[in-house]
């Protein structure tokens, strides 16, 4: 289950087939944030609509792509990526991992990190 608003066109969910093509080589036109999540999570499900917002706010220059780490496969992506907790959000440029955060964190906060980390 993925929250998103309403209209959303930057937001798509992602698994471990189609990781390599739908992050790693999207981010080489435009920055891609990768929220690792889980449905169980209370903090996941409270940054969900913060980082919907903020890649709404951005209008095609961001892309947030959503990996459920309880299905399928995914949670060897998490593995990959040495996440250690949930939420873990990784901003992806030009292929390659630009910074991460772990916890909810509010708009604001967010927007800095991308800003710092996307060259946005």
């Amino acid at each position: 289950m993925t929250l998103r608003v309403p209209g959303q066109k930057w937001t798509h969910d992602v698994n471990v087939e189609d990781f390599a093509s739908r992050v790693l080589s999207a981010s080489q036109q435009r920055p891609v944030l990768v929220d690792f999540w889980a449905e169980w999570c209370s903090p996941c499900l409270v940054l969900a609509p913060v980082l919907a917002r903020v890649v709404e706010s951005y209008a095609g220059a961001l892309e947030l792509a959503k990996v459920e780490v309880d299905v399928g496969e995914n949670m060897k992506l998490a593995g990959r990526y040495r996440v250690r907790g949930f939420p873990t959000v990784i901003l992806f440029r030009q292929g390659e991992e630009q910074g991460r955060f772990s916890g909810a964190q509010p708009v604001n906060r967010v927007r800095h990190f991308v800003e710092q980390c996307g060259s946005i």
